[in-house]
């Protein structure tokens, strides 16, 4: 699918779909629950239907009422269900049902398409052996996927690599349903507010976790266990980054609808970041409005927490005086993609000054252009070159478009109806 996008001005609201994070957990956690779960508001394409898919193929029964899942939990029974969970482009739902996949001594295989085969996956997998787990690599000595997985998990002490909080997430969820207690230290820690949604996650569920200020060292007594549940899924703060960065690219500005700042969330420190680059910020109940009533101004941002605002602080660096040094983030270059050599190639393509560090980017002002660019099947990258092709000059192209319905499957109707110029094609 191809995007030709002409520069246009926005104005008015876009509703932000749902966390594609919580949809994710709260299916974990109805599929391992004792008993029925409703799960409201959930992300149902891309993502969302990937961990759909795991849970029925970890035994799960699940069901759609209205806007609604009911997941009916498969409690102890580890081994029903299917062999084969097929995660798509997944890499959250395949970490994280990865674990409960090993809590039975049926062998689960997981694979995926041609990016998700990409990503790594060994840290989990060797945390994971640590606590009894059996691992079959295909093709050990070029990826981490497919693999076979089983178990049964015991209890007792891992180590794992934090570059992916996922990891760190994944061990966390299963390590309260052992038989004994357990440790989980965590070396090279990133997006720690990741953990923290995790942990808020379980909390809900009255699991009972120690841990480090620092969240490096776990204590995670055995014997626990999760119950059904009825809640309705944030907003994504995570989707909202591109709606809040078209705003601050605009004098007029948008209002983005449905954020809950409470939520645990760390992906709401992309509006911290744009009011300190001198956009307009303006909480409302419910509600946030962002817009660029003046110039805006390069800054350093570190990106450890929220890796995945990269490619739209990108864009928004572009039109920034001076110069924006994003960093401490080098995490993003294991995602879909390598968000920051791909972002500095896609951007380059359209006129900007931008070069990248070994964990980051550095851009400098400079007035973008229409050009032919390609998404990488990557959702954020697709939405980042959405909003850069709406203030450059001259129409805009962007191949493999489809990948934007993985998190944002309304994206091109909600801006649409925000005055974006877009066409679809195949």
């Amino acid at each position: 699918m191809k995007w030709k996008i002409t520069p246009s001005r926005l104005t008015g609201d876009i509703a932000v779909p749902p966390s594609k994070s919580h949809t994710i957990r709260a299916l974990l956690i109805a599929s391992l629950a004792e008993g029925t779960s409703c799960i409201r508001n959930p992300l149902l394409a891309g993502d969302g239907a990937s961990a759909l898919s795991a849970a029925q193929s970890l035994g799960a029964k699940v069901r759609t009422e209205g806007d609604a899942l009911i997941v009916e939990g498969i409690g102890t029974r580890y081994e029903g269900g299917d062999d084969l969970f097929d995660m798509g482009n997944s890499g959250t739902g395949t970490n994280l049902f990865m674990a409960a996949a090993a809590l039975g001594t049926r062998q689960r295989r997981f694979d995926g398409d041609g990016s998700l085969r990409s990503r790594p996956f060994r840290p989990l997998l060797n945390a994971l052996k640590q606590l009894g787990a059996k691992v079959s690599i295909d093709n050990a000595a070029s990826r981490d996927l497919p693999f076979t997985i089983c178990g049964p998990l015991r209890a007792g002490k891992t180590t794992v690599n934090g570059v992916s909080s996922q990891f760190v997430s994944s061990l966390l969820f299963v390590t309260p349903l052992l038989a004994g207690n357990s440790e989980i230290v965590v070396e090279n820690l990133h997006e720690k507010p990741y953990v923290e949604l995790t942990l808020w996650w379980l909390q809900a569920q009255g699991i009972r976790i120690g841990h480090s200020g620092d969240l490096t060292r776990f204590t995670v007594p055995g014997g626990q266990a999760y119950h059904g549940f009825d809640r309705e899924i944030p907003a994504d703060f995570s989707g909202a980054a591109f709606a809040a960065c078209a705003g601050a690219l605009d004098p007029a500005g948008l209002r983005l609808t449905g954020l809950d700042f409470s939520d645990p969330q760390g992906d709401k420190g992309i509006f911290e970041a744009l009011g300190r680059m001198g956009a307009a910020v303006t909480h409302g109940t419910g509600s946030v409005t962002v817009s660029g009533p003046g110039p805006l101004t390069g800054i350093t941002i570190d990106l450890n927490a929220m890796p995945d605002a990269l490619p739209a602080l990108s864009v928004v660096a572009c039109s920034a005086e001076g110069e924006t040094r994003i960093v401490n983030v080098a995490q993003a270059r294991i995602k879909e993609t390598d968000r920051i050599a791909v972002m500095r190639e896609e951007l380059t393509k359209m006129g900007a000054a931008i070069a990248e560090l070994p964990d980051g980017l550095v851009i400098r002002k400079r007035p973008l252009h229409g050009a032919h660019v390609n998404g990488h099947d990557d959702h954020r990258v697709v939405m980042a070159l959405a909003i850069a092709a709406l203030t450059a000059d001259g129409d805009t192209v962007i191949d493999g478009a489809e990948a934007a319905a993985v998190t944002y499957p309304t994206f091109v109707d909600d801006f649409r109806a925000a005055g974006a110029k877009i066409e679809v094609s195949a």
